[in-house]
């Protein structure tokens, strides 16, 4: 009986003696959404579950609306130690490396949030990654995919030939040399100037966001044409890290982190998809019509998106990296030929 006493109470002791150990910590991160969003909204839930399954162990302090930095200075300032981490995306990284495009929107590649999630968990596409932004002295966690955007426009968009000539709101970058190689006018210009350029007819389309998200900012109030399912763009917010803070973290810690966003991802993805099948049957219902490109048509989109690809590949070492890597998982699942 002694004996076992003893036992109990040296086992005990060892796990408050490891409790005691535990070092708290609070993460500094900042996302460019608001707290209204409907996906800063599940990151309060992101941030409840790490706190509850760290047992209060792991504190998260969230910046809104970039309200520390500007959101392309996000990533800067977690490898500064300004912030933490950045929840924003890798797609505001191009300038500091241009392989961060295929981290951030592929354009053309994935058809669905799965098959992206794919390549990063299961097509080697973490390891290549994260040798980018290990690069910078940062630590990739994960993705999160909402899905396809989709356009809004006053004229038909059925299919490529319908872009011939098609002037419309294109963020910078890659998307811009795509669209004019397939003989669309794409014109970089603020988001905020999206509706009077719309309303006015300097644009005759525009690329803001997906099919739901476009319902809620009252862009097809004024204009009643849409694809749906979309083929051009598929961005993925990240969840990054200052390296040296991520690794200073316990391996349960991270173990919290990464388990809680896996879930966030998938689930912002599932509520998007949901969320656009319920806008695409209202805008129907509304006048709005939605245009399905065909597989040949989005086959058609994928070729001009890959020579673009290419080029962008001889950008940097990292990028020609990636670019194989997605070519040879997209090649694997079937969405591009040997």
């Amino acid at each position: 009986m002694k004996l076992k006493t003893l036992l109990m109470s040296a086992v005990a002791g060892a796990t408050l003696a490891s409790a005691a150990l535990a070092e708290n910590v609070t993460l500094r991160i900042q996302t460019h959404y608001a707290t209204e969003h409907p996906t800063g909204k599940m990151l309060a839930t992101w941030i409840d579950d790490v706190q509850t399954m760290s047992g209060g162990e792991i504190s998260i302090e969230m910046f809104y609306s970039s309200s520390v930095v500007a959101t392309v200075e996000t990533f800067d300032a977690a490898i500064n130690g300004i912030l933490d981490c950045d929840a924003t995306g890798g797609a505001y990284q191009t300038g500091k490396n241009p392989a961060f495009q295929f981290v951030g929107d592929i354009m053309g590649g994935y058809d669905t949030p799965w098959q992206q999630y794919s390549w990063l968990y299961y097509g080697n596409g973490y390891e290549a990654a994260q040798e980018l932004y290990n690069a910078q002295g940062m630590q990739l966690i994960g993705w999160a995919v909402y899905g396809q955007e989709s356009f809004a426009s006053s004229k038909p968009i059925a299919g490529p030939a319908d872009l011939v000539g098609w002037k419309f709101r294109s963020p910078p970058g890659m998307e811009t040399e795509i669209f004019e190689k397939m003989g669309a006018s794409p014109i970089v210009m603020d988001f905020t100037e999206i509706f009077t350029a719309l309303e006015t007819g300097i644009i005759d389309g525009a690329d803001a966001s997906g099919l739901a998200n476009n319902v809620g900012l009252g862009l097809y109030d004024i204009v009643k044409h849409a694809n749906y399912p979309g083929f051009h763009s598929m961005p993925s917010d990240h969840l990054a890290c200052n390296q040296a803070v991520w690794e200073g973290l316990s391996e349960s810690q991270r173990r919290i982190i990464d388990t809680a966003w896996q879930k966030l991802s998938f689930q912002i993805a599932m509520a998007n998809e949901k969320a656009n099948t319920e806008a695409a049957a209202m805008l129907q219902e509304q006048g709005v019509t939605l245009y399905a490109w065909s597989v040949e048509d989005r086959a058609a989109f994928r070729v001009a998106a890959q020579a673009a690809w290419d080029d962008w590949a001889t950008r940097s070492p990292e990028a020609d990296a990636l670019v194989k890597s997605h070519k040879a998982y997209l090649t694997q699942l079937g969405l591009i030929g040997e």
